[in-house]
C-alpha cells in the first residue's frame, strides 16, 4: 500500500519538474567541478614544466659542455653508452675542458681525478642542466661522484639556516652505503663549508635529529630512518629541490617502495630527481614514470645485471661435508700467491663468526660483521678492513653493497647466495674502477638449483664453465622434471582419471 502512494507521488507532473530541474543542476555543478579540476592539474603541469624549463636553461648557459657529434657518437659507441632522451648534452670527457666551476675542478685535481669515469661523463652535464635523470651501470663505476658534484654545484649559493630542512637529499638501501656515500660527501664540507649529515637505524636518534635542526644542506639517508624523522617533523623537504635515489632497485627488492613514495610526496614539484640503478626491472620503470616524468635515461653496457669482465671468476663443486677443507685449499692458494684484501661470503651470522674464528686460530688476520653486531662495530671492523689493519672480512650479505674498499684483490663465497643478482654484487666488491679481481665459489649439491642461473652469469663474461657445473645443472633439471611427472601422475590417481571415458576431458580441465 505505501509503496503504491510512492510511486503515485513521484508520476506527478509537479514533482517530476522538481526532480528534474535539480538533476540538471547536479549535472551542471559536477561538471564546473570536473572543468575547475582539469584546469588547475593544467596549470600545475604548465607550471612544473615551466619551472624545469627555466632551471635547464640557467643551467644550461653556464655549464653545456660544446663537442662535435662525431666526437659524441664516437665516444658512445666506444664505451657502449645508449642514451635516450632530448635535449641531451655532450659529455664530459676532460674535466680540465669542462665547464665545471673552477672550485669543482681544483677539488678534483687533489683528489688526483683527471679522466671521468663513462657513467660520470655523461651524468654530469644532464645533471647540471637540471633535466630528470636515469642511470643503469654496474657498481664500482664512480655513481657517488657523478650524483654528489652536481648537487654541491646545486647549493653552492644556498646556506642552511637553523630548524629547516635539506636542499639535496641521497636515499640508500643500507647504513653500509649511506655511511660511504658519507665519506665522500664530507669532503666537500671543509671546502666549501656545505653541512652535510647521514642519517640510519642503528645509531643514536636524538644526536641525529639535532643534526638536522641544526641545518642542513644534504641529507643523506636510509628511507626507514628518513620517514621516521619526516613523521615526527624533526625535518621536512619543502626546500628539497635535488634528489638522488642511489641503488633504486636495490631499495625496491628490500620492500622501501612505500617509504620512498611517501618522501617523494613532501618533496616540491620545482625539484630535480636522479635515479641510478644496477638494472632496469618493471618496478624500477614504474617509480621513475610516476616521479620522474620527462627524464634522460643513460645506459652503461646492457640494462641486464651481469658481472664485471674485469673478475676472473673460479667455481669449486664438493660435498657439504669437504666445503670447510675446500675452503681452506683456496685460503692456501691466495696466500701462495701474496693476496691483498680478501673479503669471504656467508649466509648466516652464526658461519661468519665460524669461520673467524677457524681463520683467526691458524694465523690469518680476519674480523667478521654481521646484522648482531652494533653499528660502532661495524664501522671500527670496517675502517680496519680499509685502512689494511686487517687483510680478511668474512661477512653476510651486509657488505654486498656499499663496500668500496680499495685493494680487495679476493672475494670468495662460502655459501652461495639466494639469487644470481646478489652473487653478482659479492664478486663486484673486486675488480672495482678498471682493476682485475678473482672470486672463488664453493656450491654443494645443496646449490643445484641455482646452477643454471650461475652458468648464465659465467657464459656473459666469458668465464670458463666446470664440467661439474654443467653435470649439476643437468641432473637437477632432469630431476625437476620428474618430480614434476610424478606429482601429475598422483593427481590423475587421486581423481580416479579412465582413459576410456568420453567426459575425462571436462573433469581434466576442473582438476587442472
Amino acid at each position: 500500500m505505501a509503496l503504491n502512494v510512492i510511486t503515485k507521488f513521484i508520476r506527478r507532473k509537479d514533482v517530476s519538474i522538481l526532480l528534474s530541474h535539480h538533476y540538471k543542476q547536479l549535472s551542471t555543478d559536477v561538471g564546473l567541478l570536473k572543468y575547475l579540476r582539469t584546469t588547475a592539474l593544467s596549470h600545475t603541469n604548465q607550471y612544473h614544466h615551466s619551472q624545469q624549463s627555466r632551471l635547464r636553461q640557467s643551467y644550461s648557459h653556464r655549464f653545456y659542455s660544446v663537442k662535435t657529434a662525431q666526437q659524441v657518437d664516437n665516444y658512445r659507441t666506444e664505451n657502449k653508452v645508449t642514451v635516450i632522451g632530448e635535449d641531451i648534452p655532450s659529455p664530459y670527457t676532460d674535466i680540465n675542458q669542462s665547464d665545471f666551476p673552477d672550485y669543482i675542478k681544483r677539488f678534483l685535481n687533489d683528489q688526483g681525478f683527471t679522466t671521468p669515469t663513462v657513467i660520470q661523463s655523461q651524468s654530469w652535464p644532464i645533471a647540471l642542466s637540471g633535466q630528470n635523470f636515469v642511470g643503469i651501470a654496474q657498481t664500482g663505476t664512480g655513481k657517488t661522484l657523478a650524483y654528489l658534484l652536481p648537487a654541491v654545484v646545486h647549493i653552492k649559493e644556498k646556506m642552511a639556516k637553523k630548524g629547516r630542512g635539506p636542499i639535496a637529499l641521497v636515499l640508500a638501501p643500507t647504513r653500509e652505503l649511506a655511511r660511504q656515500i658519507e665519506a665522500v660527501a664530507k669532503d666537500f664540507e671543509s671546502l666549501l663549508n656545505i653541512r652535510c649529515v647521514c642519517i640510519y637505524g642503528g645509531a643514536n636518534r636524538t644526536r641525529q635529529a639535532n643534526q638536522l635542526q641544526d641545518g642542513v644542506d644534504i641529507v643523506i639517508a636510509t628511507p626507514g630512518r628518513l620517514n621516521d624523522f619526516l613523521v615526527s617533523k624533526t625535518t621536512n623537504l619543502s626546500r628539497c629541490t635535488y634528489v638522488v635515489l642511489d641503488e633504486a632497485d636495490r631499495m625496491l627488492d628490500m620492500g622501501f617502495e612505500p617509504q620512498i613514495r611517501q618522501a617523494l610526496e613532501g618533496v616540491p614539484l620545482d625539484r630535480q630527481i636522479l635515479m641510478f640503478s644496477a638494472t632496469w626491472p618493471k618496478e624500477v620503470r614504474h617509480l621513475a614514470k610516476d616521479y620522474l616524468g620527462e627524464f634522460i635515461q643513460v645506459n652503461v653496457g646492457s640494462t641486464e645485471l651481469s658481472a664485471n669482465h674485469n673478475i676472473e671468476q673460479h667455481v669449486h663443486i664438493c660435498d657439504q661435508e669437504g666445503k670447510l677443507i675446500k675452503f681452506k685449499e683456496i685460503m692456501h692458494t691466495i696466500s701462495g700467491d701474496g693476496f691483498g684484501k680478501t673479503l669471504v661470503f656467508s649466509n648466516t651470522k652464526k658461519s661468519v663468526d665460524f669461520l673467524t674464528q677457524m681463520l683467526r686460530r691458524n694465523a690469518w688476520p680476519a674480523m667478521g660483521i654481521h646484522g648482531d653486531k652494533t653499528q660502532m662495530q661495524r664501522d671500527i671492523i670496517i675502517n680496519k678492513f680499509k685502512t689494511g689493519k686487517t687483510s680478511i672480512l668474512v661477512a653476510t650479505d651486509v657488505a654486498a653493497r656499499g663496500l668500496d674498499v680499495d685493494g680487495v684483490t679476493h672475494v670468495i663465497n662460502y655459501d652461495y647466495p639466494n639469487t644470481s643478482e646478489d652473487y653478482i654484487h659479492r664478486i663486484g666488491r673486486t675488480g672495482r674502477q678498471q682493476n682485475k679481481g678473482v672470486s672463488h665459489t664453493i656450491l654443494t649439491e645443496e646449490n643445484a638449483r641455482q646452477a643454471k642461473g650461475l652458468i648464465e652469469v659465467l657464459k656473459e663474461a666469458n668465464q670458463e664453465i666446470p664440467k661439474e657445473l654443467n653435470h649439476m645443472a643437468q641432473t637437477y633439471n632432469a630431476e625437476r622434471a620428474e618430480e614434476l611427472e610424478a606429482k601429475r601422475t598422483s593427481k590423475f590417481k587421486q581423481h580416479n582419471f579412465n582413459p576410456n571415458r568420453r567426459w575425462n576431458k571436462f573433469r581434466f580441465n576442473k582438476i587442472y
